[in-house]
């Protein structure tokens, strides 16, 4: 965990790449694109995500990757219990099991206060603002953006998929969250209109 003002940096580098506010169905990217693709929220804060994260940092010259947790909130939580600042911060040259080491961390042996299982929100991106990750728990899904190309989406999403598409998502990961029913209407709506293909390019 970093220290206090280590933690005011990496949440402002966070808010240059997000609205740390925004909560889906809207929009929580700054400068939304029109490559999202999604995974389940735990996907996220497992170890096999990290070599994805490590691919999509250094396309755009990061060397280091940042995981803030929003939910629940420092001053309400973690500070209180005693459990430091939540947030992340390791070189891409890091490895998987020091990924689980940070966001696994059992303080006290209590595996409920690591970051894996207390995160309900979490953002993470790097210096250069040009890609992200952001998941909530409640829906359980996360979406990521900064992609080079088309081809560099397929084939990243091919080597650590499987993500889907935001119908891709409404489709198989979202009615988990409203009790196995259909996504309402207009939270189908919101979400596709904000992560889903722009100007009609991408079907």
């Amino acid at each position: 965990m970093p220290d206090h003002d280590e933690y005011r940096a990496i949440r402002s580098r966070s808010a240059v790449t997000f609205d740390l506010d925004a909560r889906f169905p809207g929009q929580v990217f700054r400068e939304p694109a029109e490559d999202s693709l999604f995974c389940e929220f735990d996907v996220v804060l497992a170890p096999e995500i990290w070599p994805a994260l490590c691919t999509m940092a250094r396309w755009h010259g990061d060397d280091r990757i940042e995981l803030l947790v929003l939910e629940p909130d420092s001053d309400g939580f973690h500070v209180p219990e005693g459990l430091g600042y939540p947030a992340v911060s390791l070189s891409v040259e890091a490895g998987e099991d020091d990924y689980w080491a940070a966001i696994g961390f059992e303080p006290d042996g209590d595996a409920l206060q690591s970051i894996a299982i207390s995160a309900n929100v979490v953002a993470v991106t790097g210096a250069s603002a040009k890609w992200g990750c952001w998941g909530e728990r409640d829906p359980e899904v996360a979406v990521f953006q900064g992609f080079l190309d088309e081809a560099a989406r397929s084939e990243w999403c091919a080597r650590f998929g499987p993500f889907l598409d935001v119908s891709g998502a409404l489709e198989s990961y979202l009615p988990m969250a409203f009790g196995g029913r259909p996504v309402p209407d207009a939270y189908a709506a919101a979400l596709t209109a904000n992560y889903g293909p722009l100007r009609g390019k991408r079907p």
